[in-house]
């Protein structure tokens, strides 16, 4: 069944208030979610975990209600937690990806909704920016670990597109900061 004009693809319910998700987000998000999400996958080849790109609910306090997000990128290792379309677990990584509608809440409600859950790991991405923050969870607080912002001319004294990045809890998974923005103009 279509979708009329006026109704929406995806949203997402925080503290029992529905925001709707749409319009879709801009072209250079979903490239840099395909570059985070083919990275993280071929990492994760011989793992039981598994990673998702903007197709699955995180239920992040299933006990108390029905809330949910739908994170950009989320890595998932109990998939006794999973049912249907969401999870119930505790994420290990979760990235989100700006756009101009929802940057704010993913700063924000977003940050503490993944900080309260408990999940390990969480970046925030910006396509206009070139930047990523990278927050650790550490004693059930996130800290800013590393915050970069693409420098790829390499001319330039602050050059760091050959700077590798991890996931913390997958080690293994690296990348240089410019694979992350690859293809984005």
């Amino acid at each position: 069944m279509a979708l009329a004009a006026s109704e929406h693809w995806r949203d997402e319910k925080i503290n029992g208030v529905i925001y709707d998700m749409s319009p879709a987000p801009g072209y250079r998000h979903g490239i840099i979610d395909s570059n985070l999400h083919r990275i993280i996958s071929n990492g994760l080849k011989d793992s039981l975990c598994l990673v998702f790109m903007e197709n699955l609910d995180f239920k992040y306090h299933p006990e108390k209600n029905d809330d949910y997000v739908c994170p950009d990128i989320m890595i998932i290792c109990d998939r006794k937690k999973l049912k249907g379309g969401f999870y119930s677990g505790v994420p290990k990584f979760i990235a989100e990806t700006l756009s101009p509608s929802t940057a704010k809440r993913d700063k924000t409600e977003k940050k503490d909704i993944y900080e309260q859950a408990g999940v390990e790991e969480y970046w925030i991405v910006s396509p206009q920016g070139r930047s990523v923050e990278i927050y650790y969870l550490q004693d059930g607080r996130y800290i800013l670990e590393q915050n970069y912002i693409l420098e790829d001319d390499e001319e330039d004294e602050h050059y760091n597109a050959e700077t590798v990045i991890c996931l913390r809890a997958f080690p293994h998974i690296t990348m240089e900061l410019r694979d992350l923005f690859e293809k984005v103009d």
